[in-house]
């Protein structure tokens, strides 16, 4: 079943169009979200959230669409959403701020809230932590405790905004362990500036630019389209797309003609992300 079904769909903020006509369909499984600042990430995000409404086009979320207001509980009561900035009462402890949440979602019998939200901190690895306030928790372990919240009732569909964030590479790799867990019986979209994180995660990806999808499908699909197009040089070498001198001391060179003497590399899934883009890699926002 799919559980996200996009067609046409498009939002602007005042003369500033954010998603131009997008077409999505999403199954289970982890799809990783990649694109320049400003291409309409946290927009399309927003959208599969309910969280904003789309200016055109049809959304379908878990079998129905968004007619109105029992529609949108039925659909919330099964989704999980972590936003890029989620505010924390800084008073609150770990537990509460997530029993909180819980209750928000209609938890009601009380030991049943509790063993859930003791649960989704196990999850996330914060159950030592469950009694700290959240003023002092770093900002990893913040993003952990947003994680926690997203999980709650093991929603069949969850989307994440930036989820690694502050996250330090042991808490990364925790977090892909729990997420491919999840994604068994879920669909799972996130947004992410790692490409590594996609890569190591995600069976597929979509690139966003300019508010238009650029590529959908398969991660290693993508990664080939960069075959035969990356070297690695003794020397630095003008004229390629993208270059910079490795921790090896060698010049890796992305895109262009193959300079002479170079050696093949193996391409990454940011090599071909780079020469996808291009100068819109680096776009900043609108």
């Amino acid at each position: 079943m799919n559980h996200v079904e996009l067609t046409g769909v498009g939002r602007s903020y005042g003369s500033f169009r954010a998603l131009a006509d997008v077409d999505l369909t999403l199954g289970a499984g982890v799809t990783g979200l990649l694109g320049p600042n400003g291409a309409g990430k946290t927009t399309l995000l927003r959208i599969v959230a309910t969280s904003i409404a789309a200016d055109r086009g049809e959304v379908r979320l878990l079998g129905r669409g968004l007619g109105g207001h029992a529609e949108l509980t039925e659909i919330r009561r099964e989704l999980g959403y972590l936003p890029q900035e989620l505010g924390y009462p800084g008073d609150m402890s770990v537990f509460g701020f997530v029993e909180y949440v819980a209750v928000l979602k209609e938890w009601d019998d009380r030991r049943a809230r509790h063993h859930e939200v003791r649960r989704v901190l196990d999850l996330v690895g914060l159950a030592d932590l469950s009694g700290k306030r959240i003023s002092r928790l770093s900002g990893g372990q913040r993003r952990r405790v947003g994680l926690a919240q997203a999980l709650l009732g093991s929603p069949r569909l969850l989307v994440l905004d930036e989820p690694t964030t502050g996250l330090d590479p042991a808490q990364r790799a925790a977090l892909r362990r729990t997420l491919g867990v999840v994604a068994q019986d879920a669909t799972v979209l996130l947004s992410t500036h790692q490409t590594e994180d996609v890569a190591a995660l995600c069976e597929r990806v979509v690139v966003l630019a300019g508010g238009a999808v650029r590529f959908d499908g398969a991660v290693i699909d993508m990664v080939a389209t960069a075959a035969g197009r990356v070297w690695h040089s003794d020397v630095e070498v003008p004229g390629a797309q993208v270059s910079w001198r490795t921790g090896t001391g060698r010049h890796r060179i992305v895109g262009g003609s193959r300079p002479p003497g170079a050696e093949a590399a193996e391409p990454t899934l940011e090599d071909a992300y780079l020469l996808m883009l291009g100068p819109d890699a680096v776009a900043s926002p609108a």
